[in-house]
């Protein structure tokens, strides 16, 4: 079933759990998204990531295929473009059929982020699909696992309560401790739930944790019982995936390559579904 966010998003508010959300980014990947789900008998949102669609595979070429992946699917699917910062490319991608798109212009003032975000809703909205933003700026660690969320990155909650109030948008990424990327080995970063707490009692909205990967059991299932709704998760599914085809490779070299890379995903998708029991989704699909 192909839907957008915004009907997802809702239940899982009214019903106190969060969708996961995994990066993707061709079909094998997206396919190891949806089987996972389908095995879970949970609501699914493949993230494609703006860079990663504008890099590979266009939105014209990528979107229709997976369309057709998730209507056949079911559970609900829904195809969100993740950190779409550029905004023609992201009117692309809601004209190819995209159901979801963020809209990321947190790099701007709150103003000019509410600006471009409002102008986002209002073209969405003709297309039947739902928008996320994104108020604060999570940090993202670099090669020598340095750069990490800071003070000055977090979500100002009153900025985010009339940012929500003046947008109109389904669902907001909340900045209160987590990073993208990979955390050094070991690392378990601390979340200021309090964050989210407030802009959720003030606006009953969906909320959305990004760099969900390594952050930790604890830190993720609080976040749900704080207001937490979508969970993003890229880089634990595509480690995944890299470490099965190093493990595969050097048991057999000559390893067949079409089935390495089927192979690849059906292990990832184990990844895929201990978030979504984390994320309390599971059996969620009705």
């Amino acid at each position: 079933m192909y839907e957008s966010m915004k009907g997802m998003l809702a239940k899982a508010n009214a019903e106190g759990y969060a969708v996961m959300a995994i990066n993707a980014f061709n079909l094998e990947t997206a396919r190891g998204v949806i089987t996972a789900a389908e095995e879970m008998d949970a609501p699914i949102i493949i993230d494609l990531l703006q860079d990663h669609v504008m890099s590979f595979f266009d939105c014209d070429i990528l979107t229709k295929p997976i369309i057709k992946m998730a209507q056949a699917a079911h559970v609900p699917v829904a195809i969100n473009l993740d950190h779409g910062h550029d905004i023609a490319h992201l009117k692309r991608c809601l004209y190819e059929g995209f159901s979801s798109v963020m809209c990321d212009a947190s790099a701007y003032d709150p103003e000019e982020n509410a600006r471009i975000t409002r102008g986002v809703v209002e073209l969405a909205q003709v297309f039947g699909a739902s928008v996320e933003a994104e108020v604060g700026n999570m940090g993202r660690i670099d090669d020598a696992g340095t750069v990490l969320t800071d003070d000055a990155m977090y979500t100002d909650p009153d900025v985010a309560i009339r940012f929500i109030q003046e947008t109109g948008i389904d669902a907001l990424a909340v900045s209160y401790g987590s990073t993208h990327g990979d955390y050094p080995e070991g690392y378990v970063p601390t979340f200021h739930f309090d964050i989210v707490e407030k802009i959720k009692a003030a606006t009953g909205a969906a909320l959305v944790l990004h760099g969900g990967s390594g952050a930790g059991e604890e830190n993720m299932r609080r976040s749900v019982k704080a207001g937490i709704n979508k969970i993003n998760v890229g880089t634990d599914y595509m480690i995944s995936q890299r470490e099965f085809i190093a493990n595969a490779l050097a048991e057999n070299p000559s390893y067949d390559f079409p089935t390495l890379v089927e192979d690849s995903w059906a292990a990832g998708r184990e990844v895929i579904k201990r978030y979504i029991e984390i994320s309390g989704s599971a059996g969620k699909a009705r």
